[in-house]
């Protein structure tokens, strides 16, 4: 019997030191899932609910305390439509438990978060490791307030976007011809050689810029560097467009199909003509009008297309102005 005993006691300490070592901090409170969180505050406002969308900053840690990601540093909230809860990882289970300006630190076991696909397990998250969040919610709305807001934010957008393209062309004193669909060009380096026509396959070197000046993109190097552009693995070199196939943004089929081979000029595409009210990533905010210097290094002619009876791109057709990914600056 007591050889029964002593088996027991090691087994029993065994187990108590497992379950002990799931919750990281023993003021923490557990949830149905495997997280576990501790609030910071408690206000007494009304509790987040199923289907309102909130905004609030994070700061996102491993167990060592480093930093993988901060709202703080990027300078933007996130926000979020509440969801049941699928796994630990959504977080979908605390929010429900704050209000608006309530605060928390929420751990979620990694084991949890990479189970079933261990392969894309990090190193820093080693096996019953913890993912940090250190939550603040700064506003909670109904699905219908966020969506009003949504709107009016957009329309403002919209509203604003010609006043300030135009504003950017008088301050900078752009002579621009206007076409019919809205954009505007300067031809900043002009040549008698040949134009080219739908169907022609053309080499351009670029850079891509919104109104404030920064630079999202450019196939040139020094460009790229100048502007701390991020792009691994990136040759450059002029991109291979055929132009009016649909491969890039109506702005840019309309604008250098204005060019000679050899020319130089600033193309300056209304939204309508680029990437509209979505924008694209980070860097292109919805309704920006952009901005790219361009060179037509080559015209290699190809299999033409009838002639259009209006000559007008159908602007509704948006594509990204090349295949490859908008860069993004390094941070």
């Amino acid at each position: 019997m007591k050889k029964a005993i002593y088996f027991l006691l090691p087994l029993f300490a065994l187990l108590t030191a497992r379950a002990y070592a799931q919750d990281p901090r023993p003021n923490m409170q557990g949830t149905p899932k495997g997280a576990f969180y501790q609030k910071f505050t408690n206000n007494t406002g009304e509790k987040i609910k199923l289907n309102d969308v909130i905004t609030f900053n994070f700061i996102q840690k491993t167990d060592k305390d480093s930093v993988l990601f901060s709202t703080y540093k990027s300078g933007k909230p996130v926000q979020a439509q509440i969801q049941p809860s699928q796994n630990a990882g959504d977080l979908m289970e605390v929010f429900p438990l704050l209000a608006a300006k309530d605060s928390a630190l929420v751990k979620v076991p990694t084991d949890s978060v990479f189970k079933g696909h261990e392969e894309a397990r990090p190193p820093f998250f080693p096996k019953g490791s913890y993912l940090t969040f250190i939550l603040k919610i700064e506003k909670v709305q109904s699905l219908n307030d966020a969506i009003a807001e949504k709107k009016a934010e957009a329309q403002k957008l919209k509203d604003g976007e010609a006043a300030a393209a135009n504003n950017y062309v008088a301050t900078n004193k752009i002579n621009a011809v206007t076409t019919a669909s809205g954009l505007k060009y300067v031809v900043t380096q002009p040549s008698v050689k040949r134009k080219p026509l739908a169907g022609d396959t053309v080499l351009v070197n670029y850079t891509g810029r919104i109104l404030n000046g920064k630079v999202f993109d450019s196939s040139i190097a020094a460009e790229a560097k100048s502007a701390s552009l991020d792009q691994p693995g990136r040759t450059y070199e002029p991109i291979s467009v055929v132009l009016g196939q649909g491969q890039v943004i109506p702005g840019w089929d309309e604008g250098l199909l204005l060019l000679n081979e050899g020319s130089k000029a600033t193309l300056i595409i209304p939204s309508a003509l680029a990437y509209g009210e979505k924008g694209a990533g980070q860097d292109i905010p919805p309704y920006s009008t952009l901005l790219f210097n361009v060179e037509l290094v080559k015209v290699k002619p190809g299999k033409h297309a009838p002639a259009s009876k209006t000559g007008i791109m159908n602007p509704a057709k948006k594509k990204v102005y090349r295949k490859t990914p908008v860069s993004k600056k390094k941070n």
